[in-house]
């Protein structure tokens, strides 16, 4: 009789036993799969929430004249005299390879302007954009969307004492006051802010930008790659990827993946114990039949194989069936997390390395207690009998 013909019959008479070391394995294997499915299907998402969070992408005039900065961030080669970025040009921003990757693309104007006997930072945008990109933005009132409409930085509002609703005068232009941004603890706060044809009109720079932001969902490719890819289409401009936000991005992400292996390698290491303590068990049971097999001449390595050959076919279906339960509790469970915007995605490898892992763990975790069965001497087996 074969060796894989007696294991197969064993598995039949105790299908108890082995129905129980493959739920456990099961269970593990499952688990397994849909925290990784489940922590690759949110980290997608997270990674989509983030790119849209605001400008990772930052195009400023080539030059190295004065020096300004805005959010934190350092506009090294912005002018106020001139030299700014022809708004015609950034339709060439549509024409790189990874344009489709680009969610927003929010140029700006800035300049210093009269108010109020004084002087201040004039921003001129495309409201719909900016406030798009702007998520941390809180608003009282509303975007400016007329020509007439000017939006305050709170410490702006309250340095010239208007309100929402108020008019101020805005180097011989008189607008009405459409909301008051609050507190953000940045530039932002010293803002006054219009529609961008508006600025350029004022501050005498019609069909120019003094930068422009990019929000980029590059979930596919290098943001340095987009990075290139604008800097070959707009070469007189200098273009260079916020290395905190990305850096942000990574980390996050990275969090996610940590989490799931932490925990899938403490759930490997328990289905190994199962196993070994289901197969010690099952040697000891099969004492006597095993030293039959020893008697009529079976050798070590033969006894060795009928214990790793068992643990190795419960394992593969183990592994197979918990693989399929996994990805049924990632279907299931994605609706109730991430928004429901989350989408589970085949991932080949993980189908693979679920399966192997699970005959692997099975083998390693069976092969003392084959060994201890291969151990056994014929007469010290039979003395059972």
């Amino acid at each position: 009789m074969r060796l894989e013909t007696i294991t197969l019959n064993n598995l039949r008479r105790r299908k108890g036993r082995a129905i129980f070391l493959l739920t456990g394995l099961l269970i593990g294997v499952a688990t397994v799969v849909a925290l990784l499915s489940l922590t690759g299907a949110l980290a997608d998402r997270a990674r989509d929430e983030l790119e849209s969070f605001g400008a990772n992408i930052l195009i400023t005039p080539r030059s190295d004249q004065l020096a300004l900065s805005y959010g934190g961030i350092s506009l090294g080669g912005v002018s106020l005299a001139g030299h700014e970025i022809d708004q015609e040009s950034l339709a060439a921003i549509a024409t790189i390879p990874n344009h489709r990757n680009i969610a927003a693309v929010a140029p700006k104007v800035l300049g210093a302007v009269e108010v109020a006997g004084g002087r201040a930072l004039l921003m001129g945008v495309e409201s719909d954009v900016e406030f798009g990109l702007k998520k941390w933005w809180q608003l009282t009132g509303e975007r400016p969307i007329r020509a007439d409409q000017l939006v305050l930085g709170s410490a702006a509002a309250s340095r010239l004492g208007v309100a929402v609703g108020d008019e101020l005068e805005v180097s011989g232009r008189i607008f009405r006051v459409s909301g008051v941004l609050r507190p953000t603890g940045s530039q932002d706060d010293q803002l006054l802010i219009v529609q961008l044809p508006v600025a350029q009109e004022l501050l005498g720079k019609p069909g120019q930008v003094s930068l422009v932001e990019v929000a980029a969902l590059c979930a596919n490719c290098p943001i340095e790659d987009m990075v290139g890819q604008l800097g070959r289409a707009l070469p007189d401009v200098e273009v260079r990827a916020v290395q905190q936000v990305v850096k942000t991005r990574m980390h996050a992400i990275s969090q996610f993946r940590i989490f799931a292996w932490g925990v899938a390698a403490v759930v490997i290491l328990v289905g190994a114990l199962l196993v070994f303590v289901t197969m010690m068990g099952a040697v000891r049971e099969r004492t006597r039949e095993i030293g039959i097999f020893r008697a009529i001449g079976y050798r070590r390595s033969h006894v060795l194989r009928l214990v790793l050959v068992e643990a190795g076919v419960v394992s593969a279906f183990a592994g197979l069936f918990g693989y399929l339960a996994g990805v049924g509790v990632t279907l299931g469970a994605l609706p109730l997390l991430g928004d429901g915007k989350a989408v589970w995605h085949f991932e080949p490898l993980l189908a693979v390395s679920a399966l192997l892992a699970a005959v692997v763990v099975g083998l390693l975790a069976a092969l003392q207690p084959a060994l201890h069965a291969s151990r056994l001497e014929p007469g010290e087996a039979l003395r059972a009998l």
